[in-house]
């Protein structure tokens, strides 16, 4: 009996602390947002489990949960949905119903998944592109691209930059009937990681004639070279994305060798030869004052030259747009950055916004103050449709 007694202690106090989520007191509707981390968090520890008895790799199992989240192209009176190809890359399209007389602004917006899952057939990228498509009156390009393990950087860059650049050729905008002159690029988290980077590389391109209007960055990831940032201290164990997950998702973006993740981690992947990259990511230098909250700046542990030899990746402008000169930064167009106060990735929105401005962009910051990563994926959530309120009214006024 009292053996029993034990055991059931025990299996209490487990499931007790595998159900406990710590939560900021401003989190709106806590329960349910505990819920949703117990799913997430149910989904990774199976994930590793899996990874760890050799069943399958901890992206794939991941894949496979996201993929019942997945809704074929669906019509309504509103919307034509279509899928399609650009450049032979997978897109869906969804075109306003109602007549127009006038050519309509465009949204090409890309997904997020840390470059390894998702896909614009998930049921929140769906459903979002259609509420755009209603209250802006657009036409919304939806794109995929190849994702890790199986793809590397610069897969994924190159699928959304070729898919992009299709869509911006005259004979393409005629056939949507989108204006040449109202055309905006989007994306969240991995995906505003990708809408900074190729936002970054049109300026470049001597072949593409057509400029962007707006670059839209919700909670981006823009960098890989710090670790330590105030916002990784402060949220490594917020559950919506963890420190470890992300340093995950970005060391496989560039490789499976997980070599570099342990470094990634510790921070210690960075060679010296590489230093003066440091000062596109100096968070002493470019937080403002009421995010560093008393933190203290350390200074770099180098990492081995061969690491950045054989995964240069992490040190490529494209995979990390922060990283771009500010002579490239004073070239983009009118921005808007969505950063959230519980998120890892925090810190890295900000400073870009800093250096955007310091080049002389016009920037809007929207800081969510009780926002964490991924918050438009929760539908359950006031602040969800808040926050796809605020986004969508500031396309509506400057796209």
């Amino acid at each position: 009996m009292g053996s029993k007694i034990i055991l059931l202690l025990v299996v209490g106090v487990l499931t007790a602390y595998y159900v406990y989520t710590p939560l900021p007191d401003n989190i709106d509707k806590p329960w349910k947002v505990t819920a949703l981390c117990i799913t997430l968090k149910t989904a990774t520890t199976l994930a590793h489990f899996g990874e760890v008895l050799g069943i399958s790799h901890y992206i794939k199992t991941l894949m496979f949960f996201m993929s019942f989240l997945d809704v074929p192209p669906s019509s309504d009176e509103n919307v034509t949905v279509t899928d399609t190809d650009f450049n032979n890359v997978p897109v869906r399209v969804y075109i306003p119903n109602r007549k127009s007389e006038a050519l309509r602004r465009a949204i090409f917006y890309i997904h997020g998944g840390g470059f390894s899952l998702g896909s614009f057939a998930n049921f929140n990228y769906d459903m979002l592109s259609r509420r755009t498509v209603n209250r802006l009156d657009a036409v919304v390009i939806s794109t995929n691209y190849r994702l890790v393990p199986k793809y590397h950087f610069p897969n994924q860059f190159e699928d959304v930059y070729n898919s992009l650049k299709w869509f911006m050729r005259q004979d393409i905008l005629k056939k949507y009937g989108v204006d040449p002159k109202r055309i905006g690029v989007s994306g969240d988290s991995a995906g505003g990681n990708l809408a900074a980077a190729v936002s970054q590389q049109l300026l470049d391109d001597p072949d593409v004639k057509i400029k962007l209007k707006i670059q839209s960055l919700i909670y981006p990831t823009l960098q890989a070279l710090d670790m330590d940032l105030p916002s990784f201290r402060e949220n490594a164990h917020f559950p919506a994305l963890t420190k470890s997950l992300m340093v995950r998702f970005w060391s496989e973006y560039f490789t499976t060798d997980r070599s570099l993740e342990k470094a990634m981690f510790f921070n210690q992947h960075v060679p010296v030869e590489s230093s003066q990259l440091f000062k596109f990511v100096n968070w002493s230098s470019l937080l403002p004052e009421n995010f560093k909250k008393g933190h203290f700046y350390n200074s770099p542990t180098y990492g081995t030259y061969e690491l950045s030899k054989k995964y240069p990746g992490f040190l490529d402008v494209r995979a990390a747009p922060l990283l771009a000169e500010d002579n490239k930064l004073r070239s983009l167009p009118l921005t808007y950055v969505i950063t959230c106060q519980y998120d890892v990735l925090r810190d890295e929105g900000i400073m870009y916004v800093t250096r955007l401005r310091n080049a002389g962009v016009r920037v809007t910051h929207n800081h969510i103050e009780d926002g964490f990563h991924g918050v438009l994926s929760f539908h359950e959530l006031n602040i969800r449709y808040r926050l796809e309120n605020q986004y969508l009214s500031w396309l509506s006024e400057n796209l």
